[in-house]
């Protein structure tokens, strides 16, 4: 059943911190999943927040500070001294636990990582820090199980035992030779069923999914897709293994690709927060409302030059905002799917069959909407030439929204661009422009205006 914060809830919460009764508090919030407690935090304020972090194990709270939200997480930590930061970061995994890291100041970082404990752990995060967020290395944990191919399987139980404390989950064992390169992975049921005194490089198993500390964030993402993975091992320039990137992490970039890709898609330039400053929102929205706006003026201008053909047959005019809007939706919906093909890696590049595929879409949908088109325009006005005029411009325009659609997302892949931005504004203002362009040139060619 899923956890509600609800509004008594909240209340005997206020009132027990207002009381400073920290034992009730305690009793109250232990019975709550950390994520749930995450949830309550973003509903109290911020000094009644940081009451109850305090009073709080430190196990609990290190789950805590993963599920806040940065501007949240950011104010807590502000609070608390660099030993006390320490101190979470101890019951972190090294990947969490860099991630916090990062999100310091350098003057703080150095301080941080001094106060430390466990100076194995203090070295892995390190280490961690110097990858780039948006690759595997910035992404894997230092926790893992691995073994040597030389070892048999006696010493080899007895190593992973020993591993296997600070490993929260064991997704696979791992198995390297002498210079920690990376070989294959053995099966558990293997390791199991096979007698004490063999070899693991006799037992492992050869193949096996890997990626480079390098490998961006989103391709690593699209491998564990691909092969169901619930963790893959990340190897350095020389091939050693030098941690593992586990299906939590993945999860989250997944989560970021598709909240950026949907703010690209609604015309926002940069990542927007409902938290976030007046002025952060208008730099993130602001200027596809200015391009929109310029290419809007240049469509007007279009119009205005056809005036003369107003006058003479007046529901060429009334057709334009129809035509605007088909033509804007037909362009985000081949866009869309072009966005979709590139990021699940069902399509890779410009596809003649799939290019081929979405002009017949375009000339099907573009026959059956012309020609209801034609049926309302005859029998409400009466004018036959014109409705064809109409028809025909309706189906060429179909035609070429579905074309820029297609291929400006590829182009924008193509040249490195995140091609997200062609699913919103973009396409919608470009056709507008475009359409109407096409719409009275056809309608001159057939009406002669």
């Amino acid at each position: 059943m899923q956890f509600k914060i609800s509004k008594e809830l909240l209340v005997q919460i206020e009132q027990l911190i207002h009381q400073k009764n920290d034992q009730e508090l305690e009793v109250l919030l232990n019975d709550l999943h950390h994520a749930d407690i995450a949830e309550i935090f973003h509903e109290l304020e911020i000094e009644e927040a940081t009451y109850i972090f305090n009073i709080l194990d430190s196990e609990i709270t290190a789950e805590i500070l993963l599920e806040l939200e940065e501007d949240l997480r950011e104010k807590i930590l502000q609070g608390l001294s660099a030993k006390e930061i320490a101190e979470e970061l101890d019951e972190m995994d090294t990947d969490d636990a860099a991630d916090i890291i990062s999100e310091l100041s350098q003057s703080k970082k150095a301080e941080v990582i001094s106060e430390l404990e466990d100076v194995e752990h203090a070295k892995d995060i390190v280490d961690l820090l110097r990858y780039d967020e948006d690759e595997a290395g910035g992404l894997m944990g230092k926790e893992l199980v691995k073994v040597n191919e030389n070892w048999n399987v006696l010493t080899c139980v007895k190593e992973m035992r020993i591993q296997a404390e600070h490993v929260t989950r064991v997704h696979s064992i791992y198995v390297v030779d002498d210079d920690n390169r990376l070989k294959g992975r053995l099966s558990l049921k293997d390791l199991l069923t096979t007698s004490t005194k063999t070899m693991i490089s006799s037992v492992y198993i050869k193949k096996v999914d890997y990626v480079r500390v390098d490998t961006p964030n989103v391709e690593v993402a699209r491998i564990m897709q691909k092969y169901d993975l619930e963790a893959i091992p990340v190897v350095d320039e020389l091939g050693r293994l030098v941690g593992r990137v586990t299906i939590d992490d993945i999860v989250d970039v997944i989560k970021e690709e598709a909240d950026k890709d949907y703010q690209m898609a609604a015309g926002i330039t940069q990542d927007v927060e409902a938290g976030d400053s007046v002025l952060e929102m208008i730099k993130g929205r602001l200027p596809w409302l200015l391009i929109g706006m310029v290419i809007e003026i240049v469509a007007s201008f279009v119009l205005k030059n056809n005036q003369a053909a107003f006058t003479k047959y007046s529901t060429l005019i009334i057709f334009v905002p129809l035509l605007s809007a088909t033509a804007g939706n037909i362009g985000v919906q081949a866009s869309a799917i072009v966005v979709q093909g590139l990021a699940n890696g069902s399509l890779k590049e410009f596809s003649n069959k799939y290019f081929k595929k979405e002009v017949i879409v375009a000339m099907i949908s573009g026959s059956i909407i012309s020609l209801f088109l034609l049926i309302f325009h005859s029998i409400m006005y009466q004018q036959y030439q014109v409705g064809i005029a109409i028809s025909i411009s309706m189906i060429v325009v179909i035609i070429f929204a579905a074309t820029l659609g297609t291929l400006v997302p590829l182009f924008l892949h193509k040249n490195k661009i995140d091609p997200a931005i062609a699913t919103g504004p973009f396409i919608t203002t470009t056709n507008d422009v475009f359409g109407i362009l096409l719409y009275f040139a056809i309608a001159r060619l057939i009406l002669g205006f």
